[in-house]
């Protein structure tokens, strides 16, 4: 919480001045009566300052001229719908991620887009942004500025180019980029004087942006397309240079392509089906050849073999045998086996026969024949078969070089068909580049950005709150003075009996200047005809506030003690000039005034302030009665109006021992003899900072009155003069505050109400 309490209320010097008025409460409650005590104490101060830094809000207010913002909105298209051509891309696309936006935000914030706005737009000729138009605050600042750099003057290139670099400063102070959410769309702000002006510009940075990301893209893709066709060129060369080595390898190796294969490979192949053919052709031929010799072992013509074989002179053979075979038979049976044309059907059978066998002979000389040409064969395809292997062996190894040329030509051709291809991508990019930002909504008239006059003027309530506040604190922590009686108390741990407000004694010299024209005629043989001003203030004015507070103490000192009123009080203060002896004179009339006797003593040796305001004629006073030249009657003075005795102190010469003086047995003996003689004496006695006479004469005093000047005298002067003066501390009645401004009294003591001054207004205060 706030700290807003006086210093003094810490420790020591505790301040709350209605703390002992009122009972505990919670701290909260408590804080806030702190507070509001505070803000009756120092509510000038915060109301001065809130005062002030409205004015100056009014007056920012009313010179400086209204400024008007107008938005663009963009869009990052990450879709790139309104792309022609559907090729990938010579130029990487943007991929929109966290920090691709935030990079183009920093882009349409560039100096080179803005240089292209204030080219556009020739804001360099605008006297808004070469600093030509300035508002109050930018003019003094302005002028301190020229004053500084005076000493250099720039010819006219110069001036040209500061006015343009002006500018280019002035577009990007006043240019907002931001985006808008989570989305891909940037908001485009501007500040200007003029709100069309306003609109301009923000469409112009939209503008440019889109102007500099397709040159960007147009710079990137003819770099790229000369890059391309440079490597095109060199691909060129490399592709034609590796089939060059692939061909020249082919002619020295003797390797011939067919459809994709080597000669050798083609011939291995062919060989591979001949010799399978030859193969089957030999176990053929074998198979004929062991069948017929077979039969011809067997020495019989088999008719199944001989189907078998196929043989046309063998059919006819068989097909006569067959016939003669039946006629035989029909003869046999017809006319016996001895008939004659049996036996000659039987021996042509034999010759059938053996012309059967004759020729199975020979087509067993023909199929071992064919058997041996099928075996040749074989034998021929396998010999040649085994020596192509060895080509073939010899031309893997040729034919592992032979690749590695092909796949190193090959490569060569790819790249130059790629980047042939991605070349005319770039051409075709080039004549239509194409960029992923688009407006989606273009500025228009600008509304009016600053100054807001709510804002203002509610900042300059706050600022002027809160430095009233922090003045009125450090008022607090450094006023290190008396200003209520809680603080007394707190501090000095006396009762405090009141406090007296600073009077003017004009009113009161007047009041009392009739009452001496109207005195009667037989005085006393001493009389006080002086006007004693404010002296006689409480004569003057006895229902002011002065006035009631020495009543207060007067009944103070009569209840002070069980057994009887205090008779002999010493009027004592810390140090020099807190109206004390003022205090004195006024509290000695107000007793005279009730109808008591009363004396009043000059007992400052030192500096006898009464004795030269009351009587400065007089020529003896107390220290000739404590010497014994003079008594009592002869030399006190008598008051005519309140009939108040006063016994003066002159001093002829400075005396050094003054308070042996005040504290002599001739003193104590005097004051017994006043005792007996006076209802109250009132002795007057010297600060007790600067001298000791009032600790030396304590013990003859029955109680002590401590003043205290209001809001200057140090709470530490006072307790440590207190603290050296035990027995002073231990008969001090109570302290009375002096001096204080009435004005800032009301403020601090609102607490008490306004009937409480109200009532000391309601009758003179003075």
């Amino acid at each position: 919480m706030l700290d807003i309490s006086n210093p003094v209320r810490d420790g020591l010097h505790g301040f709350d001045p209605a703390a002992s008025h009122r009972p505990d409460a919670s701290r909260s409650a408590f804080s806030l009566t702190q507070l509001v005590d505070f803000a009756r104490r120092q509510w000038p101060v915060i109301a001065g300052a809130v005062l002030v830094a409205s004015a100056l809000g009014l007056a920012y207010l009313f010179m400086t001229p209204p400024r008007y913002v107008s938005r663009t909105l963009m869009m990052l298209d990450t879709r790139r719908a309104a792309q022609v051509f559907q090729q990938q891309a010579v130029v990487g696309e943007l991929s929109f991620d966290e920090a691709a936006v935030g990079s183009q935000v920093e882009i349409l914030k560039s100096v080179n887009v803005a240089q292209n706005v204030v080219r556009e737009l020739k804001l360099n000729q605008d006297p808004e942004f070469t600093g030509e138009v300035r508002s109050f605050f930018g003019s003094l600042l302005s002028g301190v500025t020229r004053a500084v750099t005076r000493s250099s003057s720039p010819g006219n290139a110069t001036s040209s180019d500061e006015s343009f670099a002006k500018a280019v400063r002035k577009v990007r102070d006043e240019l907002t980029v931001q985006r808008v959410g989570r989305t891909y769309v940037l908001e485009i702000g501007f500040i200007s004087l003029d709100r069309n002006k306003a609109g301009r510009i923000a469409n112009a940075v939209a503008d440019a942006y889109i102007l500099d990301q397709l040159d960007s893209k147009f710079t990137a893709t003819k770099r790229a397309s000369t890059w391309l066709q440079d490597r095109i060129g060199e691909l060129r060369e490399e592709a034609t240079t590796s089939d060059r080595a692939v061909q020249n390898f082919k002619a020295q190796n003797n390797i011939v392509d067919t459809g994709g294969r080597t000669v050798t490979d083609q011939q291995l192949s062919e060989l591979n089906t001949q010799l399978v053919t030859a193969r089957s052709a030999t176990a053929e031929a074998k198979a004929r050849l062991d069948r017929i010799n077979e039969i011809n072992e067997q020495g019989a013509v088999n008719p199944t073999v001989a189907d078998a074989l196929r043989n046309d002179v063998i059919g006819r053979l068989r097909q006569q045998w067959v016939d003669a075979s039946k006629r035989e038979a029909e003869f046999s049976s017809r006319y016996g086996r001895d008939h004659q044309a049996a036996v000659n059907l039987r021996k042509d059978m034999l010759q059938i026969q053996r012309l059967t066998a004759e020729e199975l002979r020979r087509i067993a000389e023909t199929y071992r024949s064919d058997f041996e040409i099928a075996t040749s064969r074989e034998q021929a395809l396998q010999k040649q078969l085994s020596a192509t292997m060895v080509k073939v062996a010899d031309a893997k190894q040729t034919q592992v070089a032979l690749r590695v040329l092909e796949s190193s030509a090959q490569s060569y051709r790819t790249l130059y068909d790629s980047f042939l291809t991605r070349f005319v991508e770039a051409t075709q990019q080039q004549s239509f580049p194409n960029t992923e930002a688009r407006v989606i909504t273009p500025a228009t008239a600008g509304d009016k950005a600053e100054p807001r006059t709510a804002s203002v003027l509610a900042f300059s309530l706050l600022a002027g709150l809160t430095l009233g506040i922090a003045v009125a604190i450090g008022r607090e922590q450094l006023d290190r003075v008396f200003r209520l009686p809680a603080q007394v108390e707190r501090a000095l741990g006396v009762d405090c009996l009141g406090i007296l407000p600073a009077v003017d004694g004009a009113a009161a010299t007047l009041k009392i200047a009739g009452m001496l024209e109207h005195l009667p005629s037989d005085l006393s043989e001493r009389p006080i005809l002086r006007n004693l001003g404010i002296g006689r203030y409480v004569v003057a004015e006895p229902f002011s506030r002065f006035a009631e507070t020495l009543r207060g103490v007067k009944v103070s000192a009569d209840t002070s003690t069980p057994v009887g009123h205090i008779k002999v009080v010493g009027m004592v203060s810390a140090v020099p000039a807190e109206g004390k002896s003022t205090v004195s004179v006024n509290l000695a009339e107000l007793i005279a005034q009730t109808g008591s006797r009363s004396l009043l003593i000059d007992g400052d040796l030192r500096n006898p302030t009464l004795t030269r305001l009351i009587t400065p004629d007089a020529k003896a006073g107390l220290i000739e009665i404590l010497h014994g030249k003079a008594t009592f009657d002869d030399l006190v003075w008598t008051d005519p109006i309140t009939g108040m005795d006063f016994l003066p102190a002159v001093l002829t010469t400075a005396i050094a021992h003054t308070s042996g003086i005040i504290s002599s047995p001739a003193m104590e003996r005097f004051l017994a003899a006043m005792r007996e003689r006076y209802d109250y004496v009132v002795v007057d006695l010297p600060p007790m900072a600067p001298v000791v006479d009032a600790r030396a004469a304590a013990h003859l005093m029955d109680g002590f009155l401590l003043v205290v000047e209001w809001g200057k005298t140090s709470p530490e002067v006072v307790s440590e003069a207190l603290d050296s003066a035990e027995v002073v501390r231990e008969r001090v009645i109570g302290a009375i505050l002096n001096k204080a401004n009435t004005t800032v009294l009301k403020r601090l003591e609102a607490y008490k109400g306004a009937n409480y001054h109200r009532y000391y207004r309601n009758y003179q205060t003075g």
